[in-house]
């Protein structure tokens, strides 16, 4: 049997509300760092480009992947649950 591991935790201890959640938070996750790596991208220096280059196209590779995987369940992240799972990151990291 194959044990599946994400940040550590065994993520077949969660129930299918939180896998679901966390679904969401790495796709909203993966959206900024890609939106950060373009914009760091437009402004780099000349030694940078590659680097950068490199995190966007590492970025949407996983970003495709973590969309497969929820259109495969089914799984549908409208903007009004965007914006709520944004806030709860938000207030997360602020604390």
């Amino acid at each position: 049997m194959r044990d599946e591991y994400i940040k550590e935790q065994l993520i077949i201890d969660k129930t299918e509300e939180e896998k679901k959640k966390q679904l969401f938070e790495d796709i909203i996750r993966t959206k900024e760092e890609l939106k950060n790596a373009n914009t760091n991208f437009e402004y780099a220096d000349p030694e940078l480009v590659d680097f950068f280059a490199y995190k966007i196209k590492a970025g949407q590779a996983k970003l495709s992947s973590l969309i497969k995987e929820a259109k495969e369940k089914g799984l549908v992240l409208d903007m009004i649950n965007e914006i709520d799972i944004r806030e709860n990151l938000e207030n997360n990291e602020a604390v």
